[in-house]
């Protein structure tokens, strides 16, 4: 009789906690200390411009590529603003928190393209505060493009999540992905004319089936979106290809002698082009079954010298979900990840 109070007593506790949250997983559980490495040491060879900036930092990377660095919340995102003579393109538009068109604002009096690196919520949120946005056309933009928010999203501006002040006027329960419309549809090998600067897009599916980067031959700058940055590489999501990931890796791989410098879009602005090839290398490895893997949590990380690759624990059992067209897919998730990108 004891036994079954207590077993009652225990469940109706459980039901009370997750009707209050308390019990509820974070999308994304954080190690503690994750503020307190910040700012990371690479950002203190680079020259900050805009310092009054409330939230985002920039820098100039070279002469006209600036780096918007959102360093206050736990995906350190990185938007670049790359200028020509007659036009300016920003590949990626951040979180949506601070306002990213502002900021542009005070770099160019250009017109600005808005190209994507791919659609996951941290890379499109400030895409509904621009004109001309360039995406693929593909069933999982299009549902992206509504804007909707998914488990991951809405975890954005947890406090855990968060190593500063949010902007004035801006709070977790207002944020949002706000919906944009696409007005060009992008196609591989396309050159776009900044002006005195050329921007080439190479498709580079994978890491989600619109992902792309893009390549400035004359000045050897490769801007790699989610494709690759120092740091464990997200590849575990419903959307991710593995396949096709190393397909894309493969082929910019063979980029490395004409690249100086690689851009990624998390953590650092600046990479070594080496990387390109020892991405390489490492995927391939994994598809082989060499290297060992350390599993946490339903995940798989696969550690190498300056970066790691994250797959679901099950990744080589399953097959990709190429029926999975969105981010806010029922059984797209982040539930219990537990490492630093």
């Amino acid at each position: 009789m004891i036994r079954s109070l207590l077993t009652i007593c225990l469940a109706a506790f459980l039901s009370i906690l997750s009707v209050t949250g308390l019990a509820k997983q974070p999308a994304e559980p954080l190690r503690p200390e994750w503020c307190r490495q910040l700012p990371r040491p690479e950002y203190a060879k680079l020259q900050r411009v805009l310092s009054d900036e409330p939230w985002f930092e920039i820098y100039r990377i070279r002469p006209g590529v600036f780096a918007i660095y959102e360093p206050k919340q736990f995906e350190e995102v990185i938007s670049y603003l790359i200028l020509g003579d007659k036009r300016a393109l920003l590949f990626d538009t951040g979180l949506g928190v601070g306002k990213i068109s502002a900021t542009v604002a005070r770099l160019t009096s250009l017109p600005v393209t808005v190209i994507n690196s791919h659609t996951h919520f941290d890379h499109v949120g400030g895409n509904a505060e621009f004109q001309e946005i360039w995406n693929r056309d593909l069933p999982y933009t299009r549902q992206n493009m509504r804007g909707e928010s998914n488990v991951y999203s809405r975890d954005a501006l947890a406090p855990e999540r968060l190593c500063g002040p949010l902007p004035p006027g801006t709070t977790s329960k207002s944020y949002s992905i706000r919906p944009w419309k696409s007005t060009h549809t992008l196609q591989d090998g396309e050159r776009v004319n900044l002006g005195g600067r050329e921007l080439e897009v190479i498709f580079a599916p994978g890491h989600t089936p619109d992902s792309v980067v893009l390549l400035d031959r004359k000045n050897g700058l490769l801007f790699t979106g989610d494709t690759f940055y120092p740091g464990p590489i997200y590849l575990f999501t419903p959307e991710t290809d593995f396949a096709a990931y190393a397909r894309s890796v493969a082929q910019l791989a063979a980029l490395e002698p004409q690249t100086k410098l690689l851009l990624p879009a998390h953590n650092v602005p600046v990479a070594e082009p080496f990387y390109l090839k020892r991405l390489a290398d490492a995927v391939q490895q994994v598809q082989h079954g060499k290297p060992k893997s350390r599993v946490t949590e339903g995940h798989r990380e696969y550690s190498f010298d300056g970066f790691s690759l994250l797959l679901s624990d099950k990744w080589h059992l399953v097959t990709p979900r190429s029926n999975v067209t969105s981010a806010h897919d029922p059984r797209y998730s982040f539930a219990s990840l537990t490492l630093r990108r």
